[in-house]
């Protein structure tokens, strides 16, 4: 915690015997200008920094309870252990299942594609928001369309490296503009801790159905429930409309 500036009754160290006070030097100013200015530059790496130094301390934590601390807003989820780091080397995205083309996307081949940028409220099903969020990375229904969907084909599932966590949509709302497989949070790079360097994004829905270290993408004949869906949450994850809570929708 930091100290007000002059509180009120407190002495001011630079003020003269008669109040009037002694003028702050030019290049007093100027130095806390720069001072200032420095401190808004480096914010973003300091926030990053936090955030991967906060997910790295969360997942050794077998309490979970340093993820309940703030990370740029976020809080840190895992439903497993440790999660394994993945790098231009090893990371891999498939896609198969009712598809006529089957594709592993490296890193670099997802990042060569048409990049969509979107910026809604990211919404969490345990109650806290983190307003105006910048989501980057390709429209899952390019993906969908350079597999060649086939007919029977109803829903998608994804998979994700931590080997726990699966997500699902329906074929239609797969296919929705705001719906991303994203490479970048916040205008950098998807740190570990918020699940990269690839994640699932669902602009429209509460959090959880945005999967983490995404891994596979596999078209299905029908909707197979999620990890937490198994446990209870609802399939159709709608911002305010499911869940039994009214947050105002992220749409």
């Amino acid at each position: 915690m930091t100290k007000e500036a002059n509180p009120a009754g407190a002495p001011d160290h630079g003020a003269g015997a008669d109040g009037s006070g002694t003028p702050v030097g030019r290049r007093v100013v100027l130095g806390m200008l720069a001072a200032g200015a420095a401190g808004v530059a480096a914010a973003p790496f300091l926030q990053r920094a936090w955030d991967d130094t906060l997910g790295a301390a969360a997942q050794q934590d077998p309490t979970g309870l340093s993820g309940l601390l703030p990370g740029g807003g976020f809080r840190y989820y895992s439903v497993t252990g440790p999660v394994p780091d993945r790098d231009e080397r090893t990371y891999r995205l498939t896609v198969d299942g009712l598809v006529r083309h089957r594709a592993a996307y490296r890193l670099a081949d997802l990042r060569a594609l048409p990049q969509t940028r979107v910026v809604r409220d990211v919404q969490c099903v345990t109650g806290w928001r983190v307003p105006h969020t910048p989501f980057e990375g390709v429209r899952l229904s390019v993906l969908l369309d350079a597999a060649g969907v086939r007919p029977e084909a109803k829903a998608v599932r994804f998979t994700c490296f931590d080997g726990a966590y699966s997500e699902s949509l329906t074929l239609e709302q797969a296919r929705r503009d705001d719906v991303l497989v994203a490479l970048r949070m916040q205008d950098a790079p998807l740190a570990h801790a918020h699940g990269g360097p690839v994640r699932l994004y669902v602009a429209p829905m509460y959090f959880y159905k945005s999967a983490k270290w995404l891994s596979g993408i596999t078209v299905t004949d029908h909707v197979l429930p999620g990890y937490w869906e198994n446990l209870g949450y609802d399939v159709d994850a709608w911002v305010g409309r499911s869940n039994g809570r009214d947050d105002a929708p992220t749409t």
